[in-house]
């Protein structure tokens, strides 16, 4: 397989933030990769106009305002970056700690009745310090990662994944039916965290988010379905130098209809919650690809 020169930067540089960012001072890099995100915003790349267009969607803000809002973005974006780089050398106690958490007795009152649980989150704030955060409260759980290039990245992120105590599935080309796996470990009580507001299967149902369609994945609706595991939207931002997590209610699954019919209401029904949480805090969503149909 042919690996790009970009593909080799990429990975090279994350290595190399893997190894050199937790030996510096943290407010040196944190400053770096600040001054990082406004060279990127100021270059409006397609990556920048996209994050400004999806924006523009969610909030209504247009010129002066809207672009302070995408500089907000992408120096939230690029902190998310900041933190995975130092995330394996921070203490657990230290992630519980600096978590500021509300609904969280959702998760554990349901697993304490025996029954499992699927987090499904967008991608906002840090979700990989979520994750640190569920294992360092004692619970281990499943997740779903894309299939990034080149390979050598993609084992990169699963390692450093793994060592924060998760369980990784490849989206693709991994050895077994993926949702299978999920549906046993949720049957079992366990937990199972997915993203779930941009589809990257070509495979997702179509729902209306922000007042436009768009395609999610169907994991999330579909395994409340089969299993009868609670499915839980999980809401995430930046709160000062800490991280903010609430964890909703459980979205209602109907009793009624076939499964497709089903799986379709409960996923227009997670998106509702979502759209409230990304409301309240745009700047932390971290949406720099096409999302909407119409786009």
């Amino acid at each position: 397989m042919n690996i790009s020169l970009t593909d080799r930067a990429v990975a090279a540089g994350f290595a190399a933030g893997w190894k050199l960012v937790p030996l510096l001072p943290q407010r040196l890099t944190a400053r770096g990769f600040e001054l990082a995100a406004d060279r990127v915003w100021r270059g409006r790349g397609a990556s920048v106009r996209r994050l400004e267009a999806n924006l523009a969607r969610v909030t209504g803000l247009e010129g002066a305002e809207l672009r302070e809002l995408t500089r907000r973005g992408m120096r939230s974006y690029f902190r998310y970056f900041h933190e995975v780089f130092r995330l394996p050398k921070m203490p657990s106690a230290e992630v519980v700690r600096r978590t500021h958490v509300t609904g969280d007795e959702h998760i554990w009152q349901t697993l304490e009745s025996g029954r499992g649980v699927v987090l499904a989150l967008p991608h906002m704030g840090n979700w990989d310090q979520a994750g640190a955060w569920l294992v360092g409260n004692g619970r281990r759980f499943t997740t779903v990662a894309e299939r990034l290039k080149p390979e050598s990245l993609y084992r990169r992120y699963t390692a450093f994944r793994e060592g924060l105590g998760m369980e990784v599935l490849p989206l693709t080309g991994g050895a077994g039916h993926t949702i299978g796996t999920l549906a046993s470990r949720v049957r079992r009580g366990g937990v199972v965290c997915l993203p779930a507001e941009r589809d990257l299967t070509k495979s997702g149902i179509e729902v209306s988010f922000f007042g436009a369609t768009t395609k999610v994945p169907a994991g999330p609706a579909l395994l409340a379905v089969q299993t009868g595991c609670a499915l839980l939207p999980a809401i995430l931002w930046f709160e000062g130098d800490d991280w903010g997590l609430r964890i909703e209610p459980e979205v209602a699954v109907p009793a009624e209809g076939t499964r497709q019919e089903r799986v379709a209401v409960a996923a227009q029904r997670l998106v509702e919650v979502f759209e409230k949480g990304i409301a309240e805090h745009p700047e932390d969503w971290h949406m720099l690809q096409r999302l909407w149909i119409d786009q």
